[in-house]
Formats: structure tokens, C-alpha cells, sequence
């Protein structure tokens, strides 16, 4: 049974940092790239990060881009997702996903993943 088990969420002020975290189990995680992915309430699913399944290349979503680093731990099947400087507008479900690996193929698309998680709450106060 595949399970993505996000965790690491909560409430921050503006200008802090969290660490997301994505405990994967029940399939082959160093054959999968993995992304993270936002939803805050009204608006629409946006990806943040992807990883390709080496833990080599990666691809971040303009609005993150210099404040957040994804990376991966294929020994421990752990996805993390470091978040500095948040901004309010960074408040948001986060979601982690799991597709199969394609070489030279990374994407923030929602519809190129296939396993997901339950999600986090990060809230970012001003």
C-alpha cells in the first residue's frame, strides 16, 4: 500500500523557516521523481518543487524560487522541502507527490503525478 505521510507544517511570522518532510512507503521510491505542491483556500493547486528520483536536478515554481530547496533521502525514502524567508501569500496545504521517473523529465504539473499525500498546514502570519 502506498503511503506519502507529509509532515513539519505550522504556524510561522513572516521571514521564517520551516522544514517540510514527505515519509514515503509501499513502492520503489528512488524509481519516482517527487514534487511538492500548494493549495491555499480559493486558488488553485500550484506545484512548488520537483526532484528528479537521483536527487540531482531540480525545478522550482517562480514564486519559490531562491527561498526553497527540495531534496531527497533515498536510504530513508524521505522527501524534504526547506522553506526560508515565507511570506503570508506562501500559506497553503502542502502536498508531496510521487510520479515515475522519465529521464530529462521534470514537472510541476499536477497531472504527472500519481501518488500523493494527506498534506500540511503551513500558515504564515504578517
Amino acid at each position: 500500500q502506498v503511503q506519502l505521510v507529509e509532515s513539519g507544517g505550522g504556524s510561522v511570522q513572516a521571514g521564517g523557516s520551516l522544514r517540510l518532510s514527505c515519509a514515503a512507503s509501499g513502492y520503489t521510491y528512488s524509481n519516482y521523481r517527487m514534487g511538492w505542491f500548494r493549495q491555499a483556500p480559493g486558488k488553485e493547486r500550484e506545484g512548488v518543487a520537483a526532484i528528479d528520483n537521483y536527487g540531482i536536478t531540480t525545478y522550482y515554481a517562480d514564486s519559490v524560487k531562491g527561498r526553497a530547496t527540495i531534496s531527497r533521502d533515498n536510504a530513508k525514502k524521505i522527501l524534504y522541502l526547506q522553506m526560508n524567508s515565507l511570506k503570508p501569500e506562501d500559506t497553503a496545504m502542502y502536498y508531496c507527490a510521487a510520479g515515475p521517473s522519465r529521464a530529462g523529465y521534470l514537472s510541476l504539473r499536477g497531472v504527472d503525478y500519481k501518488y500523493w499525500g494527506q498534506g500540511t498546514q503551513v500558515t504564515v502570519s504578517s
